[in-house]
Parts: C-alpha cells; structure tokens; sequence
C-alpha cells in the first residue's frame, strides 16, 4: 500500500516500511539503534540477534523481555548513560533549582541518575510527575529502588523503540535526541 501525502512532499514510509528496514540493516545499525533506546549491549545483542520481527508488537514483545534480564551489570551500564528527563520550554528557574536538588539527593543516595518514564503524562504535569517520583523514591532502600529503576528503564526502552519505529519518518536508523543528548531549556529569569 502506497502512503499519502501531499504533492511534492517525500512520502513518509508506513510502519512496515520501517520494520522492514530495521529486519534488514546491518547488526551494527541496528545496535546502534537500540544503544540509543537503552544503553545495555547485552539487551541491544539480545534484541538484534531475533530479527526479522514480523510485526511491531513482536519486536515490542522481544524488547521488554530481554530487559526483564538484565542482569546487575547491564542495570549499572544503562543507568550510567540515562539523565534526568529536560525540563519543558518556559519552566521557570525555580523549578530547574527543585528539579536539581531533588536530583542531586537522589544521585548522592543511589549514584546513578533518576529514571522516570513519563510515558502518558501530559507535559503540563511531567515537572510534578518527577518531584513526586524523586521524592517518594528516595524512600526505597537501594536494592528496592534498583527493581524500580530497571522496571522504569524497561518501559522507556519500549517507549523509545516504539516512537522511533512508529515516527521514523525517512530515517529508521534515527532517534530523536533524549537527555543529556539535548540542549537544557532555557530559564525564564522569574
């Protein structure tokens, strides 16, 4: 089936264009595709090595259960390259300061970055969403709070595989730039 489009506009490819694209790249293109959707080599070798996938939800499927094993090395590689989800265009200065506080004792207490996926959570409310989510979890124990952060790593894998594969546009070898990979916001000086 032939997309639409408007005249004189690059068709954008339908999902199984781009299912078939990643089915058929190279083992480095696709695992440098995936090191963008959760940096764990173990879950990106996992995740490659069962291609072709014959749907979407198959490759979904596939994501979520190499991370369910991941193992606490592959947990500690991952966190290292997450940072704290950006701020929204306008966010005053004050919640940058709050944001980095709570940040800053979560690191202090476990040592890696808080994850957050905000998945369903309209912009509006993503600042509130990850106070409340640093603030409760600084609660956990750290081998409590290491099954959270692994379940939240988890979604945002499959978040992020997701909106790549379905948003991929003219390039499925892209991601759009997450976290530390994009520029801070800049501060309203109220």
């Amino acid at each position: 089936m032939t997309p639409t489009h408007l005249p004189g506009r690059p068709a954008i490819p339908t999902l199984p264009a781009v299912l078939g694209a990643f089915n058929s790249a190279t083992v480095e293109e696709v695992h440098k595709l995936l090191l963008d959707c959760l940096r764990s080599h173990r879950w990106a070798d996992r995740v490659s090595a069962h291609r072709p996938y014959p749907d979407l939800a198959s490759l979904l499927a596939a994501a979520d259960e190499a991370a369910y094993d991941l193992a606490p090395g592959d947990l500690a590689e991952a966190l290292a390259a997450e940072s704290l989800p950006t701020l929204p265009d306008g966010a005053y200065s004050a919640a940058h300061m709050a944001m980095s506080a709570a940040h800053a004792a979560y690191e202090s207490k476990f040592g890696h970055a808080f994850v957050i996926c905000l998945d369903g959570v309209p912009p509006s409310e993503a600042l509130d969403h990850v106070l409340e989510g640093i603030r409760s979890r600084l609660a956990n124990d750290p081998e409590d709070e290491r099954v959270v952060a692994a379940e939240e790593l988890r979604r945002l894998a499959k978040e992020r595989l997701g909106a790549l594969l379905r948003g991929a546009g003219c390039d499925p070898v892209r991601l759009p730039p997450r976290g530390r990979d994009q520029p801070p916001a800049p501060a309203p000086g109220r």
